[in-house]
């Protein structure tokens, strides 16, 4: 049953951010009553779909949600309250929910009025469905996915620049569904100049499964978050004909400010700064030196790479450049989570394994 609750959970993953996605399934007497997840900010949260369904069977059943019962008021009322008012016999929720606000609360609101609280079924499981937002609320910070592609020599362009296109077809649609999942799409001018590019969601690339789930509109395109120090954007672009906002990122006259150094606007600022726009999940999409900078802060939550059956020779430009490492003890360990096939590409999913700064 808590199986169910996390497929349903995972309808959302296009449509709930800055919101987790959270299934919910209602069990009577052995039997599904009502199930549902939550589908937008704002809207209700899977508990209350689930509890519509299951009407009157509600009552003395056995609720298996992904997420501990919010407590609070928000945009929607506590969903432990509603539990409560079903008279639900007992809640199984697979983890604790990091928000602040909740915490624990919800939990003890139910054991309050008597109804028996299990949790961390599946509670890793129920853990990946929503990194950016349990980051978010455990750092503040937001959750950074780094996507790059390389011929299988590790050569990211020709030395004369020349880059379009290393992966297939099916790779770069394989992007879209990434892009659609964040909050913002982070790149720099030179790359958006470079390839004129538009870095939204194209909705004609989805999958024909996807695109019988969702309304195209039901969609959210990322908010473009360029680093521009030099002011090189400019309006005839497609980055400003396509849908959502750009945000400008310098030391003056942009839309977030930050500071600078020789190696390049302040990333860390950068940042902290976005959970105020209601940015919590970034796709970085660049070149090798944001690449570099990136990785030299430890900014990196995971790395998403398409290797292109090609081979590009050692006077390619690499995936981000010299790191300056003296020793195999310096090297940056991966543990990749997931390794396959898209299109004629290898697609690899893998999370730095930072080591504590000195």
């Amino acid at each position: 049953m808590m199986s169910r609750a996390i497929q349903l959970a995972k309808r959302g993953i296009y449509t709930t951010a800055p919101n987790p996605n959270v299934g919910c399934v209602i069990v009577n007497d052995g039997h599904i009553v009502g199930e549902g997840y939550h589908h937008k900010a704002g809207e209700p949260h899977a508990e209350v779909h689930a509890m519509r369904m299951a009407g009157e069977q509600a009552k003395g059943s056995t609720v298996y949600v992904t997420l501990e019962p919010c407590s609070h008021y928000g945009r929607t009322p506590p969903c432990a309250e509603g539990l409560i008012k079903a008279q639900v016999s007992k809640v199984i929720c697979a983890m604790v929910d990091p928000n602040p606000q909740v915490a624990g609360r919800g939990i003890a609101m139910l054991q309050d009025a008597g109804i028996t609280v299990e949790v961390g079924l599946l509670e890793q499981d129920a853990n990946d469905l929503n990194p950016a937002f349990i980051k978010k609320m455990k750092t503040g910070n937001p959750f950074v996915q780094l996507k790059m592609a390389a011929s299988l020599d590790g050569q990211t362009a020709l030395s004369n620049g020349e880059s379009q296109w290393i992966t297939s077809s099916e790779a770069r649609k394989d992007v879209q569904h990434f892009r659609a999942k964040a909050g913002a799409v982070l790149s720099t001018s030179q790359t958006v100049i470079d390839d004129n590019a538009s870095l939204n969601v194209r909705w004609e690339d989805f999958s024909t499964n996807l695109k019988n789930q969702y309304f195209k509109d039901a969609l959210r395109q990322p908010i473009r978050i360029i680093l521009d120090r030099q002011s090189k954007l400019t309006p005839e672009l497609k980055l400003f004909r396509s849908e959502s906002a750009v945000l400008r990122v310098a030391e003056s006259n942009a839309d977030i400010h930050v500071t600078a150094s020789e190696k390049g606007l302040d990333l860390e600022a950068l940042f902290s700064q976005l959970p105020a726009h209601h940015i919590d999940h970034i796709w970085v999409e660049a070149g090798a030196t944001l690449a570099k900078s990136l990785m030299e802060a430890q900014l990196v939550d995971e790395l998403i790479l398409y290797l292109a059956p090609k081979l590009m020779g050692s006077d390619g430009r690499g995936l981000m450049g010299a790191l300056g490492l003296d020793s195999m003890s310096e090297v940056i360990d991966l543990d990749i989570s997931d390794l396959r096939m898209v299109g004629s590409d290898i697609r690899i999913i893998a999370k730095p394994r930072w080591k504590a700064s000195n």
